[in-house]
């Protein structure tokens, strides 16, 4: 085959450091869409991004020509530059050290989509911590909780 045939959907998901609530109603859009910016210059096809106040869920085509690690690696930093140049109430914003991502099928995408759409929904009941928990339990990643959380 003369050529590179690929389609990685990736569900990817990170929080802020120690969970502190930084993103708030009147930034989310803003800083939703410049996550946007930073996948597509990263050659990857953003599906939806969706931030709460303290994290964030980001489902995206990841080009064949990029390590998931670099992907992640540009988005995180990218946007953590950008929300420090928002003010002073950002200036010590941080991420999560990690992230949690997922490989999802082309017949799953459109339930993820939902998914990430319905997160200030789902987050009435449910913490980001919990939600990671459940989500790395349902895709059969072990993990250790001691070492989860910065």
């Amino acid at each position: 085959m003369p050529q590179s045939l690929v389609h990685n959907i990736i569900h990817l998901a990170f929080s802020t450091k120690k969970r502190c609530p930084f993103i708030s109603k009147e930034i989310k859009s803003d800083l939703n869409g410049y996550i946007v910016g930073i996948l597509k210059k990263n050659d990857s096809y953003p599906i939806i991004v969706n931030s709460e106040k303290d994290h964030v869920h980001i489902l995206f085509i990841l080009s064949k020509n990029r390590a998931l690690k670099d992907v992640v690696r540009e988005v995180k930093a990218g946007s953590s530059r950008w929300l420090k140049g928002k003010g002073k109430a950002f200036l010590k914003f941080q991420w999560q050290g990690g992230y949690s991502a997922f490989s999802v099928s082309q017949s799953k995408a459109a339930g993820i989509v939902k998914y990430i759409e319905g997160q200030e929904q789902h987050h009435k009941t449910m913490t980001f911590k919990d939600e990671l928990k459940k989500l790395l339990i349902k895709h059969g990643v072990g993990f250790d909780e001691n070492y989860l959380w910065d």
